[in-house]
């Protein structure tokens, strides 16, 4: 081994804290970076794959028979932009009903004599294509479980038609349910009903400004509303990145923090070895090192445990985001999963770029410095500054080992800011994180709408092997069971709440109908924007629903795939992001003539003041045994996989940003007590006991500490701020105010005296060696 790799490792066996805190920094900065980035890159490649090998459609079109003709849908082909077609298609909307069960959900089926090839390729992922009339192919995303050979009736078209299930296949822009040949479709579709679909592909379809005028030139030369609906590929392609794109904001902050912390860390590590080695560097200089040798060797000494780091940190975010993006992966039967190399190399030229670069910059005075003068100035430290301050604070009422703590930070300023730094992070981590979770329950709240104290469920229905079988409708009557809740004793407010499936113009797949009975505006549901309905027609509807339908507060949508087209007007908008926003709210009496058959009933229930909640309960499901329901306290289970991947990410994550800003401040302080070993050896000679040591290490943080702590929680705040919102665009969801105004003045003051916490935990052991050092040796130490 060289000479100059002697002195790295003999520097990096030395300094064992600070290479620990410069190796774990690293780490922590590289996998929240290799997360995120490889989240951010490849979320969305197996879409792209599956939309590439199937030629997807960037539109699918939804046209009005009555208003257009096959002919005309045909000359749409030449339109201004258009590279390939597919269509026209015939399509309807239809209720099934799975061999004899109880109906099923509404779905569009489309007519096509084989799975395409120029547009919309549809993957065939099980069986075969239909040949003839009386088969059928379910699309996997479709609501009804299919099996080979299931019989799929239609009881409510003319003839009853009973089709059999001859393959499931996959549409990878989702442009039906279910796919028949074309000479089905006349049976499949009632009088005055159906549609045709036709599928574009553009020369350019990379934004939505190029979809929108790609969409505009197909349907220039077309009748006046004709064209019903349309879904373009990007909507889609959001929906699927949806699941991994929400981590990205949270890792870009992580990340942003680790690297500034990196950077930090190093150049206060290198800065202060080279303070603290001056006669070191003076003996390396006089053997015969050159000043560039010099550098390259602090350099070296950095850049070692940040190599480590990297390694452990690329490590850790391929672990953390290959279970993130495998179900991405499984729905489009992908193998596009390996994180790109790309991001990897990026992430550790980057930050080995950066640390080489900050200790170099710390190191360059270590090569400047004279050889006579390195040799001269010896190890201590030079005694002449903070003297103002040690008279300071000698006027304070307290113990004199407190306050010669308390003065320390001005002996040492430089030291002092790059310790507060530190612990400055550690508290914008913590504070950050206590809000993200509190926002992510107020969240989970919203979904659960769990503000009920009793609730009675609807009956789920009994899904047998080959799709719902005979048991699908519920025992329980509920009328009966409204008579029961609205008879018990401590009954207060209370609403029912009925869903079905039905369709609207645009998006392919079917959306839930909540149907209220009562007043469910207190039941737990956050609104965004607008206000609850107050009348049948009117409706509140998710975020998602108003991007997927290119609505907004004030329009009118058709709910279709009911008995009869349901108008309603909608009045709200509601956080909710069950079936992916995909939702509608509204009155009861708004359905009582397209479907008055409402049966899959809840029940919602806000005792009266002063009834004990499960007392109330165990009372009331006496009444509801012999309906086959039962009742129970509080609202529905509000647990989310991701939002428990979200908060396991933030608690290590956050772990390991105090963990680092504690080492810190003990390297800092070990530092400062090893230059004034001989200033504590008088100290414990003049009588200092070993409990006042450790006082006067331990204060010697508390100013750094509540500095950065008081610092540290507004940014936390505005990180949240900043970070939350842009979590909740990413899964197409706006976020109220009660969802990020979650900090309370209660909780901010503990969060501020968490950076003094921060300081003392770091502080403890360099305090615990200085109250050990034995005073013989202290005083005999140069």
């Amino acid at each position: 081994m060289s000479a100059l790799g002697k002195v790295v490792r003999s520097g990096v066996e030395r300094r064992r804290v600070q290479t620990l805190v410069i190796g774990l920094t690293t780490m922590m900065a590289v996998a929240a970076s290799v997360l995120g980035g490889s989240l951010l890159v490849v979320s969305g490649a197996p879409f792209d794959d599956a939309f590439g090998k199937q030629h997807g459609a960037h539109l699918s079109v939804q046209f009005d028979a009555d208003r257009v003709s096959p002919g005309q849908l045909s000359r749409s082909k030449g339109a201004a932009g258009v590279s390939s077609t597919a269509g026209p298609f015939r399509t309807a909307t239809v209720t099934p009903r799975s061999d004899g069960a109880g109906p099923g959900w509404p779905m569009t089926v489309v007519g096509r004599g084989d799975r395409g090839h120029d547009v919309d390729k549809v993957a065939l992922l099980e069986g075969r294509w239909p040949t003839r009339p009386g088969e059928i192919v379910l699309s996997a995303d479709s609501s009804l479980l299919a099996t080979m050979g299931m019989k799929v009736a239609f009881p409510d078209l003319s003839g009853g038609p009973a089709l059999t299930v001859v393959g499931v296949a996959r549409s990878v822009t989702r442009t039906a349910d279910a796919w028949v040949v074309p000479a089905q479709m006349p049976a499949l579709t009632a009088p005055g009903s159906g549609g045709y679909q036709m599928l574009y592909r553009f020369t350019d379809a990379g934004t939505a400004a190029q979809i929108g005028a790609g969409g505009k030139a197909v349907t220039a030369s077309l009748p006046r509303g004709a064209a019903v609906g349309e879904q373009s590929w990007l909507t889609v392609r959001k929906s699927a990145e949806r699941d991994t794109a929400v981590y990205v904001p949270f890792l870009v902050a992580f990340g942003a923090l680790g690297l500034v912390m990196s950077v930090l860390i190093v150049g206060n590590v290198v800065a202060s070895a080279v303070g603290t080695g001056t006669r070191r560097i003076g003996i390396l200089k006089a053997v015969g090192f050159t000043p560039a040798q010099v550098v390259r060797a602090y350099v070296g000494q950095a850049l070692i445990p940040a190599a480590v780091g990297t390694a452990l940190g690329v490590l850790a975010g391929h672990l953390l985001a290959v279970p993130v993006l495998a179900e991405t992966g499984e729905v489009y039967g992908t193998s596009s999963l390996a994180v790109a190399p790309w991001v990897d190399l990026a992430v550790i030229a980057g930050l080995l770029g950066l640390v080489a670069a900050t200790a170099w910059a710390s190191a360059w005075r270590a090569g400047r410095l004279r050889t006579v003068d390195a040799l001269a100035v010896g190890r201590n430290a030079s005694t002449g500054r903070g003297r103002r301050a040690v008279r300071l604070a000698g006027r304070l009422p307290l113990p004199q080992p407190v306050t010669l703590g308390l003065a320390r930070p001005f002996a040492r300023p430089g030291r002092a800011l790059a310790m507060g730094t530190a612990v400055l992070f550690g508290a914008v981590a913590v504070t950050f994180t206590v809000g993200m979770v509190a926002s992510l329950g107020q969240v989970m709240k919203a979904k659960a709408h769990d503000t009920a104290d009793a609730v009675v469920p609807a009956p789920l229905p009994d899904f047998g092997p080959r799709g719902p079988g005979p048991g699908t409708r519920p025992r329980a009557d509920p009328v009966a069971v409204a008579a029961a809740v609205e008879a018990a004793a401590g009954t207060g407010k209370y609403y029912r709440a009925a869903t079905v499936r039905a369709t609207v113009s645009g998006p392919t797949a079917t959306i839930d109908v909540v149907a209220f009975t009562g007043d469910a505006s207190w039941g737990g549901y956050t609104m965004v924007s607008g206000r609850w309905f107050d009348e049948p027609g009117e409706a509140v509807v998710p975020t998602p629903f108003l991007a997927a339908t290119g609505t907004r507060i004030g329009d009118t949508v058709t709910l279709n795939g009911l008995a009869e087209p349901v108008p309603v007007r909608i009045v709200g908008e509601v956080l909710d992001p069950r079936n992916d926003g995909m939702q509608v709210f509204t009155d009861a009496s708004t359905l009582a003539a397209a479907r008055p058959d409402l049966t899959e009933t809840s029940h919602h229930i806000a005792v009266s003041s002063g009834t004990d909640v499960s007392g109330y309960v165990a009372a009331l499901n006496r009444d509801l045994a012999p309906l086959g329901v039962t009742a129970q306290a509080g609202g529905l289970d509000a647990g989310g996989d991701m939002v428990v991947t979200l908060n396991a990410l933030s608690a290590v994550l956050t772990l390991m940003l105090v963990a680092v800003a504690a080492l810190g401040v003990l390297g800092g302080v070990l530092l400062d007590t090893r230059e004034r070993v001989r200033e504590i050896g008088v100290h414990k000679a003049l009588g200092m006991t070993p409990r006042q040591t450790v006082a006067m290490v331990l204060t010697s943080v508390v100013v750094t500490g509540l500095v950065a702590g008081a610092l540290g929680v507004p940014l936390g705040v505005a990180l949240h701020g900043r970070v939350l919102p842009a979590m909740g665009e990413s899964v197409g969801l706006r976020l109220p105010d009660s969802v990020l105004a979650v900090y309370s003045g209660a909780e901010l003051l503990p969060l501020a005296l968490g950076g003094l916490l921060i300081a003392t935990l770091g502080a403890l052991l360099p305090a615990g060696w200085a109250a050990r050092a034995r005073t013989a040796t202290a005083l005999r130490t140069e």
